[in-house]
Order: C-alpha cells, then structure tokens, then sequence
C-alpha cells in the first residue's frame, strides 16, 4: 500500500510499505478522505509544537471499514466513519476525570504517532464514530470544527454574548459559526481581507475587522465600550496572543486555541484588573464531535473546501497551500476516484 511520509520540514517522500496486521480490538480501515489543517502545514513548514520527523500526517479523516471484529458501537464491514484521532490512555487522571482531549499521554494521528495519509490505517474501534447520512467530505471535517465546539464550550458561551474571534482560518470559521448557533454576536479578525470578505459573506459575521486598523477602537465602537466577553485566538501567532487581553472586556475570558511554539508575556497589572479568565483549548471530546455533527448541515461545506486532489497529486500541490494567494481555506485529499 501507498502513504506519503514527511521526512523533515519540506520534504515529503512517496513510498509503499505491507498492509497493517489488526490487533484486538482494532478495526482495518480504508483512507477515503484527508483534510489539510493547520497542524500539517506548520510541521511541513517546520514550526509545530509537539511534533517529530518522520511523520506520515493527516488527523482529519473520513474511512470505510475493511475489517472489523464485534464491538459496542455496532460497526461492521463497509461502514463509513469518522476517525478521532485523539489516542487517549483511559487510565491518567485527565482521562479519569472526563477530559480524554489532554489525555497525560496523548497521542494524536499526524503528530505524535503516524496518521492517515496512506492507503490502509490499523485503529482502535472507541475511535470510530459512524458517519451516519453525512457525505465524506462533511465527515472529514468534523475534527476541525470540534476544535471549535471544544473552545465554544469551555467558555461557556451564552446567548447574546458578543465575542471576538482571532483568525479567519479553517478553525476560526467553525468557532464563529458554532458561536452563532450558541446566540452570540461575532466579531471576526483577521489581516487576510479575502478571509474576512469570506466570514462575512459564507459565515454571515456581523463585524469584520482589519488587525491593521485600529481593532481596538473598533470592537469599542462595536460595544459601547464593554469590549468583548469572550476573545478566541485561532492564530497560534504570538503576537495575537499577546494582544487578546486588549480586546477583552473586564470580567472576561480569553481563549488561547491556537499553539504558539514559544513563550507568552503578559503585563499582570493588565490581566489581574480585568480579573482575566485565561484558558487553553485543546483537540476535542466524542461530545464535541457529535455536536457538530447535528449541526453540519448549518456549515457551508461547499466553499469551506476551496481544494480538492488526488492523494497521488498531494506532494505536487502542497506547497501552493501555504500562499495566501491560491486562496485556500480547506483543502482536502481523495483516496477515491469518484
């Protein structure tokens, strides 16, 4: 069987290798569908945290079951499923208190452990969720857009809470449609007019912003001067980090889900006035994913994926995805021929 291997940064290699053996209480899985995030093009580019070369990549997967045996979801052979690609111990205490997305000894597909690009992938079945009337594509994007449930969740957004949201990225965009559907107002930031343009247009944000152009001016005009309840960063740029605090009203919460590689600074005059709610989000739980799926049919699938290839078109079409100028918001790679 085929996968495509990143060696070390900029360079993926093509190669072939035996099928995997299934263990107990594995499924065998046929790759169909690789969305491209973030996470895959940070390590390409040689800037992801949490990450070691070689890795094959790929996290955000939709796949046909080729061999299974009996199991407590009900699967069989020819299922169509989502993957979680969150490999959690159970035992550690993040598992034993309910929160298996920061698992003590995590191991995410494409990160930490080899992912799903390549043909034929070997996965427990507590991984696997059914991809029920959902198309492929709707299933491989799921993962990303849990992402965004996770962060919508741990803020305990509320109905008619204005909040803003760093990052037009494919993770950015699901936060801000999700925080829609939870009652909130957004306000979208970004340096990218053509993403802003997109949010606005596809995702039906009220408020777009330049980071260029006086943002905090603006969200105070926007608020009558409460700020925002709630900021996300979905940048992972140190910068936006740093800068969140600005936007933030006192009382309120920010919501690092982007990762930065490096270190943070902030003034503790600055956060300790506004009594600031600072939390991480990270991956997300079987909760999250559901979520999103009954709400998928609400998301603009169609033009969220802007790209789509062959797996054997991959490597030569990788590095076009990190120009801002091809004008890619999700591109996804095809195991199929249909």
């Amino acid at each position: 069987m085929k996968y495509i291997i990143c060696e070390e940064p900029h360079n993926f290699k093509l190669g072939e290798k035996t099928v995997p053996l299934r263990a107990k209480g594995e499924a065998l899985l046929r790759i169909l569908r690789v969305g491209i995030c973030g996470t895959d093009l940070h390590a390409y580019g040689g800037n992801q945290a949490f990450f070691n070369y070689p890795r094959i990549l790929g996290h955000e997967l939709a796949a046909e079951i080729l061999e299974i045996d009996e199991n407590r979801q009900g699967l069989k052979k020819g299922d169509k499923v989502i993957i979680m690609p969150y490999v959690s111990c159970g035992t550690c205490i993040a598992c034993r208190n309910g929160k298996p997305n920061c698992c003590a000894n995590i191991n995410v597909l494409g990160v930490h452990i080899d992912g799903g690009m390549q043909e034929i992938i070997s996965l427990r079945t507590d991984l696997l969720i059914p991809g029920g009337n959902l198309s492929l594509n709707e299933m491989a994007i799921i993962e990303p857009l849990a992402i965004g449930a996770h962060a919508i969740r741990r803020a305990n957004i509320q109905k008619d809470e204005t909040i803003v949201v760093m990052g037009c990225g494919p993770i950015g965009i699901g936060l801000m449609k999700l925080a829609q559907i939870a009652g909130a107002m957004v306000i979208a930031m970004d340096v990218n007019e053509d993403r802003l343009n997109y949010v606005k247009k596809e995702i039906g944000v009220a408020y777009v912003l330049n980071v260029m152009d006086r943002p905090k001016e603006k969200i105070s005009e926007i608020t009558n001067g409460d700020m925002a309840t709630t900021v996300f960063d979905a940048t992972g740029s140190r910068k936006a980090l740093e800068s969140g605090i600005d936007y933030m009203s006192h009382g309120g919460r920010f919501v690092l889900v982007g990762l930065s590689k490096g270190e943070l600074t902030y003034s503790h005059p600055k956060i300790h006035a506004k009594e600031t709610t600072l939390m991480c989000s990270r991956n997300a739980t079987l909760e999250d994913f559901k979520f999103v799926m009954d709400h998928i049919k609400e998301f603009p699938t169609s033009t969220f994926i802007t790209h789509e290839v062959h797996f054997s078109e991959m490597i030569e079409n990788f590095d076009a995805w990190l120009l801002p100028e091809t004008g890619v918001v999700k591109a996804m790679v095809h195991f199929d021929l249909d």
